[in-house]
């Protein structure tokens, strides 16, 4: 198949379809798609509807609109009609992430008189974002350079896990995907860890982020913490540092009192399932074993807390 006019209503499935040579391609974006950079000239074909500015009142605006059965997203269905997409690209792993799959169908059942192909990602581990990027590749007529694209990233990942296999001082870390209520991270982010040479706590490999206490923090006592709230860079994550500090023992764990607390930028990097996952790898091993990594993307990747 060739690949003509794409639409993608997922950041990461666009940093795919680039990363493969398909930008000249793209006819349409979602609202979240902003890397590559240049890519925002793109007609935006989704609009949030979700309320707030804090962790808080995000949630509890998610919240009040899953009650009701109102989606997060809304298709801009005239504009995506008129771009006359032949293939969109979506998912259907997260509805608080993006627009959700069903909305996709409903918006192209409708008013799209193309009657694009839908192709959905739902990936869990780094080994399913490989595969998608295989997928699409194969989707959009572009099988060869996805095996250049994954050679590539696969020899990043190895390159770490060779200097990181044999370490004997592997630090307990916590991934923390959202401020207020708390949440910790999974799917592919436990793998991460591991690769770098981290122990992940709370959560496995390919399951679901999931909410806890502040006490279990405090028992679980990390050496590292590492916060990576989803859809947050580091600036606005830094905003809401507060929410972590006022907490009841914060101030008394081993990773606080060590100065091992990092903020990451998790809306470019760990949040987005796509080629820079394999940048987020290189981010943990920096964090984690600075004596074996060189610190080249401390300031904008990452920050000590």
């Amino acid at each position: 198949m060739t690949a003509s006019r794409i639409v993608s209503l997922l950041p990461a499935a666009t940093e795919i379809a680039c990363a493969l040579g398909l930008r000249e391609h793209l006819v349409g974006r979602s609202h979240e798609c902003d890397f590559p950079p240049g890519i925002e000239v793109l007609p935006p074909c989704t609009r949030s509807r979700v309320a707030g500015w804090t962790s808080r009142e995000i949630d509890t605006s998610v919240r009040e609109r899953a009650r009701a059965g109102i989606s997060l997203y809304e298709v801009d269905e005239p504009l995506l009609a008129s771009l006359e997409p032949t293939i969109i690209l979506t998912q259907d792993q997260c509805d608080v992430c993006a627009v959700s799959l069903e909305s996709v169908e409903q918006a192209v059942a409708r008013t799209v008189p193309s009657k694009p192909r839908i192709l959905s990602l739902a990936p869990s581990t780094l080994g399913d974002v490989f595969s998608d990027i295989r997928r699409v590749a194969e989707s959009l007529g572009r099988p060869e350079k996805s095996k250049e694209l994954l050679g590539e990233l696969g020899r990043r990942v190895s390159g770490v896990g060779e200097k990181t296999g044999a370490l004997s001082n592997r630090p307990r870390v916590a991934c923390i995907e959202w401020f207020d209520p708390l949440m910790v991270s999974a799917n592919w982010v436990p793998e991460l860890v591991r690769v770098a040479g981290g122990e992940p706590l709370f959560l496995e490999t390919g399951e679901k982020s999931a909410r806890i206490q502040i006490g279990d923090l405090v028992t679980a006592d990390p050496d590292v913490i590492v916060l990576l709230p989803c859809g947050f860079d580091i600036a606005r994550a830094r905003s809401e540092i507060s929410a972590l500090e006022e907490r009841p023992g914060w101030s008394e764990l081993s990773a606080v009192r060590s100065k091992r607390v990092f903020v990451v930028d998790g809306n470019a990097y760990f949040n987005r399932p796509g080629p820079r996952l394999v940048d987020s790898l290189e981010i943990l091993a920096e964090i984690l074993h600075p004596d074996r990594f060189e610190p080249t993307r401390r300031g904008d990747g990452w920050q000590p807390l």
